[in-house]
This record gives C-alpha cells, structure tokens and sequence, in this order.
C-alpha cells in the first residue's frame, strides 16, 4: 500500500462515526468525571461554593463531547454528572437524596446546561467535521482529475476511476466501459489479492451491470433492482449518454452519506473525462478530415486548371499530325514531335512525383543508401537541368571534389533537379542559378541559389506545403501543381537532413539541405 493510498484511508476512517459508544470512549468519559470529581472534592476542601463545583462539571461534559467520537457520550457525561455531584456535594452526602428544596431545581438547571453544552460541542464538531470532508473530497476529487488527464481512451479513464475508488473505499470494485455501445467485460480491482474473482463474474452480477448501463439507473445491493447481487452498480453518465458502468462490493456494509457523495462526484469526474476525451478526439478527427477534403478539393482544382494545358497541347499537336501530315516539312514535323515529347514528359514527372510524395509521407519508399561523392551526384543532375535552363547561367561549384555523403543517389539528384528546376520557373530569363556544395561539420550541405526576385515574406511559410503554387506569375505556360518543395523536403527528411529557405542579399532565394557526410573504410 503506497503512502496516498494509506493517507486516503485515514482520512476517511475520521468521518466515519460509530452509532453506539466504543469502549474507549466511555472509559475516557468515565476518566473525565472521575477527574472533575477529584477536582471538585478538592474544591469542597477549600471551601468553594457549589456553583464552582457544578463549573467543573459543565468543563467536564464539554472536554467530553470534544475527545469523544459519539454524542452518547455527551449525554451520559451530563446525566452522570447530576448524578455524581447530587452523591458527593449534596446533603445527605453519598447518598442521591437531596434535604434543601431547591436542589431539584439545581438539578435540573445543571443537567440542561450540560445537555446544551455538550450538545453545542458536538454541533461545532459536526460542523468541522463537514469541513474537513468538504476539503477531503476536494482533494480527492483534485487527484483523480489529475490522473484522469494522463488517461490515453476511455478504458484508461474508467480503470483511473475504478482504481481511485477502490482505494477511497476500501472495497472491491468492478469497472465496465462502453465500447460501440455495448458493455465490454469487467475488470475487477480486489483490495485483497485472496478475493474470489469468480464471485464478480456471475450471471446476476452481469445481468445487474447491463441493466443499469440500459436504464441509467442504480441496481444491485442495497437498492431495488437486483437487490440480491453483493455489488452495488451504477452508471457513468452525462446526460442521457452512458459510458460505462463501476461496481461497489457492499456486503451488508451499505455506504454512509459521505461515502455515496465522493462515490458521485468521483463518477461525474470520470464521465466529464470521457465526454472532453471523445470531444477531443472528434475535433482532431474533423480537422483531420477538412484538411484531407482541401488537399483533395486542391488536388482536383489544380490537376483540372493546370493538366488542361499541356493535355490541350499535346492533343492538338497530335491532330495537326494527323490532318496536315504531309503538307508539314521536316523542321515542323520534328518541332511537333518534340512539343508533344516534353508535354508528355512533364505529366509523367507530374505523376512520379505525386507517387513519390505518398510513398514518403506512408513510409513505403525504398531506400538504396549509400557513400556517394557529392560532385558525382551534382555534375549528374547538371545533365538533367542544362537543356531546361538554355535560357539561364547555371554553374556549380563543389569546394571538395572527395566529399563523401550517405544518400540514395538517384533521389538526391532528383532533390537537386526540383530545386534547380523551380529557380528557373520562377525568376526571368537570363538570371543567374549557382549549385555549391560544401561540408559543414559533420553534414554535408548543398545549396541552389538564383538571383530571381525572390519570395515575398507572407508566402515563405507555406512554401513547403502540397499544392501551393504561390502567385508568381513569372513562370512557363505551365504552373506546377506545388510538389517539387514538398516532394524535396520529405526525401531530405527521410535521409535525416533539412531543407530549408532564406533570402540571397540584395535579391533572390537559397534553397539549401544537408546529407550525414561519410568517410571511406580502408581495410588493409
């Protein structure tokens, strides 16, 4: 038993009170008249009067109902006293006559003072003691949303609860959550590890538990429906949605008023928990699925705007083929021929990219990584760019021709092709693009930098975001459907670098990402 569980345990053994005296409190009432008498014989023998004796009486009924667990107590302690002082300070002493008329008139008067006395004693510790159960079940209440909040599902929020309230009680609990609106099995919380587990198991305990779980009310023992099961069940509900359902072990030890009241408030936690966990979750699920529905909305709008182009093209070079084959010379046929031959290719880049971007983002794409030089890798994709930039200076520098990188190759130059290919879309003919690789620690950085207009601040951060073209209007006839930047930065992700963006003084952009650097084994 850890040290909260222990303290949980005291604190409500202080608010349970006995219905009848305890032997320990009527030996220490018996203590307290015996001492008020002892002082009170005292009191004779210096001659004090009688109203100082019948003082310490009252003082005694008081510290009675204070160090006592029950108002028996109090009572006694007043009627003993009337008694006590009648047999030792009264004429005829030790004796219960009384010679002076107005005795029972004394009597009675001290007897109601104690009464009141006692009784005012006990109405100040009721009221402390509901004091203290007020800030106990705050502070109960105050844990068990605080576990609550650490909860993963539902089943988490109700084993939370069932747990807490095994150990607030004291008792065997059995906890059943819903689950696609039917109750799942039970999971019992046994105080003691002897507990026959069977005994929770049985068809009136089950057929107690489903019927509170479909009425939302409380059955078993102790109530009127199913009142011969030993647990006492009831729903966790908000409303009228039930999420589950607890069992308390009574026993014939029903719940005292406090008990029921933490049982309650701990139970209304437990359904608000689950009621804000599946609103969570129903809020992600949303956002999740209105950002699925834009990319597909975007997805469908730019492949309807932006394929329309170069399918029109190649359509209509087609036809020209078709119909005016022979009228066409040479130049013109070959023209046509390689109009056709570059539209097809861009919608084929079109689609492995697409195919490459999902493949990335699923984790199904296939990596053939190895130590590859990095001029290797640049002078390759120079291959690949120089015709589409004809009408642009691009020059490459690598400032260790042995720098070695961890990389699949082929997606690497594809990586630098998308980048070199976006500087020429998006800056005016004649501008410069630079390729430069250098090794930085233990990372080897390459960078494609273009003395274009730039990119304005407000577009900088959704340019690495599917399907966002921007608004530059400088590019070619055909806008691209904005996978380059995300299809670079996924695979220089997946290679364990980043790929980032900032601005080329006085104008133009610097679009750089890092690979692990790597050295070569020699084995002699």
């Amino acid at each position: 038993m850890n040290e909260k569980e222990s303290s949980y345990k005291e604190k409500r053994k202080e608010f349970m009170r006995p219905l009848l005296p305890s032997v320990w409190d009527l030996v220490k009432t018996f203590l307290i008249l015996s001492g008020a008498t002892g002082i009170g014989l005292a009191f004779r023998e210096f001659r004090f009067t009688e109203a100082n004796i019948i003082t310490i009486y009252l003082l005694g009924v008081l510290l009675t109902s204070i160090i006592t667990k029950n108002y028996g107590c109090s009572v006694i302690s007043s009627l003993v006293s009337v008694l006590v002082f009648n047999f030792f300070f009264t004429e005829p002493r030790l004796t219960f006559h009384a010679y002076e008329a107005g005795y029972p008139v004394t009597f009675a008067i001290m007897l109601t003072a104690s009464l009141i006395t006692g009784s005012l004693a006990n109405k100040l510790k009721k009221h402390a003691k509901q004091s203290a159960q007020a800030a106990f079940r705050t502070r109960i209440l105050f844990d068990t949303n605080r576990l609550l909040q650490k909860a993963t599902d539902d089943e988490d929020i109700i084993r939370i609860t069932a747990g807490q309230l095994m150990k607030l009680l004291d008792r065997d609990v059995i906890a059943y959550s819903e689950r696609d609106g039917v109750l799942s099995e039970g999971i019992l919380f046994p105080v003691n590890e002897e507990t026959d587990r069977e005994l929770f198991f049985v068809e009136e305990e089950t057929a107690a538990a489903r019927w509170v779980f479909e009425n939302r009310k409380r059955a078993g023992a102790g109530s009127g429906s199913f009142g011969h099961a030993r647990c006492l069940y009831l729903a966790v509900h908000t409303n009228d949605k039930v999420y589950g359902v607890v069992g308390i072990r009574l026993d014939g030890r029903p719940l005292d008023s406090f008990e029921n009241s933490v049982l309650l408030s701990i139970l209304g936690e437990c359904a608000l928990a689950i009621e804000n966990s599946r609103n969570a979750r129903e809020k992600e699920e949303a956002a999740v699925f209105a950002r699925n529905e834009q990319l597909r909305a975007n997805l469908l709008r730019t492949i309807s705007h932006d394929l329309r182009t170069p399918l029109t093209s190649i359509s209509g070079n087609a036809d020209n083929l078709l119909s005016n084959y022979e009228m066409l010379d040479e130049g013109m046929r070959t023209q046509i021929f390689t109009d056709i031959y570059e539209d097809s290719q861009w919608l084929i880049s079109l689609v492995e990219n697409l195919l490459s971007v999902t493949r990335i983002e699923e984790g199904r794409m296939n990596f053939n990584m190895s130590l590859e030089l990095v001029s290797d890798v640049v002078e390759e994709a120079l291959r690949h760019t120089r015709r589409k930039a004809s009408r642009h200076v691009l020059s490459a520098e690598v400032k260790d021709d042995l720098m070695l990188a961890q990389m699949d190759a082929k997606l690497i130059v594809q990586v630098i092709i998308n980048l070199v290919d976006n500087a020429v879309k998006y800056t005016p003919p004649g501008s410069l693009i630079r390729i430069t690789a250098e090794k930085k620690e233990d990372l080897a950085s390459i960078s494609v930098t273009d003395d274009g207009p730039g990119i304005p601040d407000d577009q900088k951060p959704h340019i690495f975001e599917m399907f966002f073209t921007g608004n530059n209007t400088i590019a070619d006839s055909r806008r691209s459907l904005g996978l380059g930047l995300p299809l670079c930065r996924s695979i220089i992700r997946a290679h364990g670098g980043e790929l980032t963006l900032a601005d080329r003084l006085p104008h133009g952009c610097r679009f750089t990402f890092t690979l692990p650097s790597g050295e070569v084994d020699i084995h002699e």
